[in-house]
């Protein structure tokens, strides 16, 4: 007798959510980067990296370096590189860290919930922090002088 569980689905639409910013597939962006509205990766990210409101990285996009989001984060692409230390990319997140089965994070991620999707490979260290820690990674990065 086989048991079927019904699986959870992650279905997400950027123009609802209101993400305003994104970096389209086969773009690459570099250096200190600051995202107000949200952001949607289909390419290539790397850097310092602010982002206020979600972020979703797309099955082929990439995030590299130090990520803050101070929203939510969905996860169907990559955090970091293959065979890249934890340490090369961390993201921390304000909300949740949606990580889907089709993701694949060889950074450290930080969030203050966690949500794996069967499938996911979190190949790097992951820590769910609590309301009163400081965030360690990004907490000095500002935004640009404007």
């Amino acid at each position: 007798m086989e048991l079927k569980t019904p699986q959870d689905t992650l279905t997400l639409d950027p123009i609802a959510m209101n993400v305003v910013s994104r970096v389209a597939a086969g773009s690459h962006l570099k250096g200190e980067n600051y995202f107000e509205g949200g952001l949607l990766v289909q390419g290539e990210v790397s850097g310092s990296m602010r982002v206020n409101g979600r972020l979703i990285v797309w099955t082929g996009g990439v995030v590299r370096g130090h990520i803050r989001v101070t929203g939510d984060l969905y996860l169907f692409g990559q955090l970091g590189d293959t065979g890249a230390g934890p340490q090369d990319t961390r993201l921390e997140c304000t909300g949740m860290a949606y990580v889907s089965k089709t993701a694949v994070s060889t950074g450290t991620l930080m969030a203050r919930r966690l949500q794996l999707y069967e499938g996911a490979d979190l190949q790097g260290p992951f820590k769910t922090l609590k309301l009163g820690d400081n965030l360690p990674v990004l907490h000095d990065v500002q935004p640009a002088s404007r």
